[in-house]
Parts: structure tokens; C-alpha cells; sequence
């Protein structure tokens, strides 16, 4: 393939525990750079009471339906239940249950243990798992959802406040990661510019992040960053979920699945990447680069502030303080003076930035087709 790859000059930034290399191999694989700071981590439950009670009480009180949101999550209850003795009685039960699937994995799963789903979207999707049962009528049924490491409140209480009486099956859990220094880092670089994308694959793990955000000091400042600068892409509506309570704007995919989140990063980063014209030259900005007659030109985050800034009305000038405030950490005037230098070094073209006696700077540039 000639020339730079659609994503060559972005950095994306990965919180997910489950399915982050993935995730990020997708994006490389269209020029990225990927940073990865996991925000939780999924174990097996150490104290297997609460899944244990909740299979007895599916025993006793069978349910009218359940829901097996995961494979691995679906294959887990079912082993424990096996080592309980309580593995054939669970399958005799469910037998006679409408089960719902949320994916090709959880209906694999689902099959594999001899039963077959009622119901499985075309999106792999909670949210029209929940449409579903919405649209048939859950009121006065008994509802046992698998839990898989991610609670599900809004699915859950949409559908007790519809008169479902929900039993959650919990055979996993999420906890904060391990060593929380990655994702640390991760939100200083989106704090100082220099991470372009945040694609979301779970509401906990969004949830973290914000909740790490809050108890350093840094939240006001992360959602400003994730509102007005960094793309943020959700899997689904109920990722997005924590991130729009605050505002937060999200863009997913129509299909729940990680290659779909993929080219919606991919197609939304290069929709919102500037294409201008000057001096003879195109010229294009990408989140940390830029390019030069289709020529990736990386640029230090200083200078690309300083670029971005000169962009967002082209051919106007920006005062040096106006430039000043657009600076990582800000500084004084003549840290812009030193930015615009290293910019036009960059660039390999200095007549791109024009100097303005007295008022500042601009960008000798028309827009595209104008």
C-alpha cells in the first residue's frame, strides 16, 4: 500500500482487560500508535457463595428465562455447577427455560452444554437483548441474568422497574488492575495531548477510569479533554453509559463487536482530521502528526498544539496569547516563539506558518475545495 496508513500519526489509548490486544491489533494494523493502561481486571470469584446460591434458587424457583451474556461466563457456571454435583438438575432445569444468548460465543456455550437459545441478536448486543425481552413482556416473569466480571445496573433495573424479578448469576468479577501505573500514565497523556482516541469495550472499565480520574484530582480536566478533544468510541450504549452521565460525547458502531468499534475509530478520526491547501502544498493534520504532500511528518506535542490551534480557523490570525493558552501546561510568549520554529522544522516548509508583525501568527492556507 503507497503512502501512510489511514491511522499513521494517531495514538489510541486501551483500558480494556478482556480483548484489549485485540482490539489494539486492529488498530495497528491501520497505522496507529496504541498506548494500553487496563482500568480493571476480571477474576473468578474467590468466594463462589453468591453463584452457588444463585443456582439453588434457580433450582428451586426455575426461571422463566436466562440470559448468558458470555461464553466463557456461561462455560464457567456450568463447570462450577458440575463440581457441585448440581450439573445435571441445572441443565434439567434450563431445558425448560427460554434461553437468550448475547452473541455467537454465549450461543456456542449455550449449545455446547446440549440446550438451545430462544433468542440471539444480530447486533451482539445487551441493549437489544434487553429490547427483546422489553418487546415480549417481562412483567410477573422470573429473569436469571449470567453475569461475566461486569455488572449490568442498567440492564438489571430496566428490567425490575418493568416488574421483572431479576436473579443475577454472578461467576465472575472486576477489580481495579493490578498494577494501576499504566493507566496513570494513560490519562497524563490524554491530560497533555498527546492520545488522540479512547474506544471503550465495557462499562466498568469506563467507569475506573473515571473513577481513578475523581480520586487523583483529574477528572474535571479528563472530561474536558474526552468533551472537546479525544475521541471517545463505545462498543455499545450501555458502555457509553457512565461517560454520557457526565456530559461525554461517544460515537459506536451499529454492531456490538470489536472489529466494528475498530472502523469507527478508524472512519471518525479521519473524518475529523483537517485537509488544507497552502503554498502549493496539501496539507492534512493527524492527531500527532501531519501530512506534507501525503508525506507523515511527526510533530511534538507542543508544536501540534500550537498547528491544531492555527487550524481551527485557516488563514486567521492567532495572537501569540491566544497560542500561549493553547500550550500543553500553557507557558509564556516565547515558548510559542520556540513552537512555531520546531513547527515549521517539522513541517519541512516554513512559508506553511505565516508571521504576522504584531499580532501573531496564521496558516497561508485555504480550505480544500474553496
Amino acid at each position: 500500500m503507497d503512502g501512510p496508513l489511514p491511522l499513521a500519526g494517531f495514538v489510541a489509548g486501551i483500558t480494556a482487560a478482556r480483548r484489549a490486544d485485540e482490539l489494539g491489533a486492529l488498530l495497528v494494523r491501520k497505522g496507529a500508535t496504541v498506548r494500553y493502561g487496563p482500568a480493571i481486571r476480571i477474576v473468578p470469584l474467590s468466594d463462589d457463595t453468591e453463584l452457588y446460591s444463585a443456582t439453588r434458587r434457580l433450582l428451586d424457583e426455575p426461571a422463566d428465562v436466562v440470559v448468558a451474556t458470555t461464553g466463557i461466563g456461561f462455560r464457567g457456571w456450568m463447570e462450577a455447577a458440575e463440581g457441585w454435583g448440581l450439573g445435571e438438575a441445572l441443565l434439567s432445569k434450563l431445558g425448560t427455560t427460554a434461553v437468550l444468548a448475547r452473541g455467537p460465543k454465549a450461543k456456542g456455550a449455550v449449545r455446547a452444554a446440549g440446550l438451545s437459545e430462544a433468542y440471539s441478536p444480530r447486533s451482539e448486543s445487551n441493549a437489544e437483548v434487553l429490547q427483546h425481552l422489553l418487546e415480549s413482556g417481562v412483567d410477573g416473569q422470573r429473569i436469571a441474568v449470567q453475569l461475566h466480571g461486569e455488572p449490568l445496573p442498567y440492564f438489571v433495573d430496566t428490567l425490575r422497574e418493568a416488574g421483572a424479578e431479576v436473579i443475577e448469576v454472578p461467576v465472575y468479577r472486576w477489580v481495579g488492575p493490578t498494577d494501576p501505573g499504566p493507566l496513570d500514565r494513560l490519562l497524563d497523556a490524554v491530560l497533555d495531548g498527546t492520545v488522540d482516541a479512547m474506544p471503550f469495550t465495557s462499562a466498568p472499565a469506563a467507569v475506573s477510569t473515571l473513577t481513578v480520574a475523581r480520586r487523583s484530582g483529574r477528572l474535571p480536566a479528563l472530561v474536558d479533554a474526552l468533551t472537546h478533544r479525544v475521541l471517545v468510541a463505545c462498543v455499545g450504549p450501555i458502555t457509553a453509559g457512565p461517560l454520557a452521565a457526565l456530559g461525554i460525547p461517544t460515537v459506536q458502531p451499529d454492531r456490538s463487536r470489536i472489529g466494528a468499534l475498530a472502523r469507527t475509530v478508524s472512519q471518525a478520526l479521519m473524518d475529523r482530521s483537517p485537509r488544507l491547501y497552502a503554498a502549493g502544498r496539501t496539507l492534512e493534520l493527524r492527531g500527532q502528526a501531519a501530512l506534507v504532500d501525503g508525506e507523515l511528518r511527526e510533530v511534538a506535542p507542543a508544536p501540534m498544539a500550537v498547528l491544531r490551534a492555527l487550524a481551527v480557523k485557516p488563514g486567521h490570525v492567532v495572537s501569540r496569547r491566544e497560542l500561549t493558552m493553547a500550550l500543553p501546561g500553557g507557558g509564556e510568549e516565547h515558548a510559542v516563539e520556540t513552537a512555531i520554529g520546531r513547527l515549521r522544522t517539522s513541517l519541512g516548509e516554513g512559508r506553511l506558518v505565516q508571521t504576522v508583525v504584531k499580532r501573531g501568527y496564521r496558516l497561508a492556507v485555504k480550505e480544500e475545495g474553496s
